[in-house]
């Protein structure tokens, strides 16, 4: 991850690594797994009256002993690995669970700082494919998300949403634009911080594995 240059002056490597310890690093399974996590608040009757709370009654012994509970299978799984993306798949009743490719992006120092999930669309669509990008919270929303391959001319979504894990854009992706992603070697996502709305962040994502990851996603229906 990258720091574009401020938009009166240059930014050194140092300011960058400071810029990026404001920004809430998020590390998430996609938004299925972030938004599946979510639980519904308890209402008064079911919550704990203590952080502490004694197991439940059922999983207490004789003996007073905790016997243990079933851990709760993960729903998501990753199938296959194509370059640097990966194909995420949801456990399902259906004849052959969903799955959509998905990247962690991360900056130089290593550290999780946005997320990407990109599913297939029906023929006929106005868009071919669909994508899910999470930055992390303190982005400037009115700013938006411009997204650029390989220094190509950008364009500029929305954002749809905000929660604890981050902030969610969910854009669509034409045939021609996919066709992009298929050739390029890099997809490059432009944020603005809000504690610093002179800068920009550059955040890229390798497009290495792309084409063979697109190939195995699902399709969305509407």
């Amino acid at each position: 991850m990258l720091e574009r240059e401020g938009r009166d002056k240059p930014q050194d490597g140092d300011h960058m690594s400071r810029l990026l310890t404001t920004l809430p690093m998020i590390a998430l399974l996609g938004l299925g797994t972030a938004l599946s996590a979510q639980e519904a608040p308890a209402t008064e009757e079911e919550a704990p009256t203590d952080a502490a709370e004694a197991p439940a009654e059922d999983a207490v012994g004789d003996d007073g002993l905790d016997m243990g509970q079933e851990v709760q299978e993960n729903p998501t799984y990753i199938k296959e690995e194509y370059g640097d993306w990966q194909l995420k798949c949801f456990r399902s009743e259906a004849e052959e669970d969903p799955c959509q490719m998905y990247q962690l992006l991360r900056e130089e120092g290593g550290n999780p700082v946005a997320e990407i999930s990109l599913f297939k669309l029906p023929q006929g669509s106005q868009a071919a494919a669909g994508a899910t990008i999470i930055v992390p919270l303190g982005t400037l929303l009115p700013e938006g998300l411009k997204i650029s391959v390989d220094g190509g001319r950008p364009k500029s979504y929305d954002f749809s949403f905000c929660t604890m894990a981050g902030c969610f854009a969910r854009i669509g992706l034409t045939s021609a634009e996919v066709e992009q992603f298929k050739a390029g070697a890099s997809a490059f996502m432009e944020i603005v911080p809000a504690q610093a709305p002179d800068q920009t962040v550059e955040i890229e994502a390798s497009l290495d594995g792309f084409t063979a990851a697109y190939g195995n996603v699902s399709t969305v229906q509407n």
